[in-house]
């Protein structure tokens, strides 16, 4: 995958934090960056997919008004928690 360079402005403190953290950890203020934009990325395309879920089952549910009920559930979440 080819990669690029993309400027990110960062205050001085905020500078500061990444050089100490990186010596802490000898890693580069660099990898440091590179992994939380993946790690923030990761978490946020998660939280994305479960909004498009929950919208999808909000749909099914209006268009078909099949639901479980709480007891129902709780009662299959209870059998698999015997089976574990």
């Amino acid at each position: 995958m080819a990669s690029s360079t993309v400027g990110v402005k960062l205050d001085e403190q905020t500078r500061q934090r990444l050089k100490i953290l990186g010596k802490t950890r000898k890693r580069s203020p660099h990898w440091l960056m590179k992994s939380a934009i993946i790690e923030y990325l990761k978490r946020e395309e998660s939280i994305e997919a479960q909004k498009q879920e929950d919208m999808e089952r909000w749909r099914e549910y209006q268009l078909n008004g099949e639901s479980i009920s709480n007891q129902a559930m709780m009662s299959w979440l209870d059998d698999l928690e015997k089976e574990i």
